[in-house]
């Protein structure tokens, strides 16, 4: 079945070059070729996958894939990097991409990128839940919009994203280890105590006691569990 994805790149001949890539490997590929055009897209369809470079016109690759978390798209994002600029490839994926690649890139490295995010992608087969509600909280994910005795909440992209992550298995203890690799996408950089962290904003944001949560459980020396 082939798999839908964006393409995000400024460059002509190169955009021009790796759509056609991605679609003589049996892939839908649409374009778009700076920052708020990309992010347009991406809001108002469904895709597998974006790639995305991070120089862009209008808005740089770097604020399209945090506004895309913040809104609770959970797609896999493959980003184009720099050769040089390390501190690229740590922010974007600080920011919620999955992957990143260097310029300039052989052909073969990038759909063996693409083939290895699409498969995790399926299979880890999500249930997509869009709307939730709990309590007195109210959550559109793919909007990002929460709200709590009808009150708009702000949640951070990667608080949204770890709230979707449990709600998704709600009921079910989800080790540390499964969240630091597949909400936070990366190990290097992360502790364990950031999870903490992160669970004790949301407690602080959508609990109505957070010291002693409806919710958002800790199960001690595994991980949390959300309880519906």
């Amino acid at each position: 079945m082939s798999s839908r994805i964006l393409l995000v790149e400024d460059d002509p001949g190169l955009s021009l070059t790796v759509s056609d890539l991605l679609a003589t490997d049996n892939h839908i590929v649409d374009t778009a070729m700076d920052g708020p055009s990309g992010l347009n897209k991406a809001m108002k369809n469904e895709y597998d996958l974006i790639v995305l470079d991070v120089m862009l016109p209008g808005k740089s690759g770097f604020d399209v894939c945090k506004e895309l978390r913040a809104n609770g798209r959970d797609c896999a994002i493959l980003m184009l990097t720099a050769k040089t600029q390390v501190v690229d490839k740590v922010v974007g994926l600080k920011l919620g991409a999955d992957d990143y690649l260097s310029k300039p890139f052989d052909p073969s490295e990038l759909l063996a990128r693409v083939e290895a995010l699409l498969r995790r992608v399926k299979k880890e087969n999500r249930p997509g839940i869009k709307h939730f509600q709990f309590g007195d909280v109210e959550i559109d994910f793919e909007k990002g919009d929460v709200k709590r005795q009808g009150n708009p909440v702000l949640l951070a992209a990667k608080e949204l994203q770890l709230l979707r992550y449990l709600v998704d298995r709600r009921d079910t203890v989800v080790p540390r280890e499964e969240l630091l690799q597949n909400v936070w996408e990366y190990q290097s950089d992360i502790s364990s105590r950031t999870i903490d962290v992160h669970i004790a904003w949301l407690r602080q944001k959508l609990e109505a006691n957070p010291q002693t949560p409806q919710f958002i459980h800790t199960v001690r020396g595994v991980g949390y569990r959300f309880s519906s």
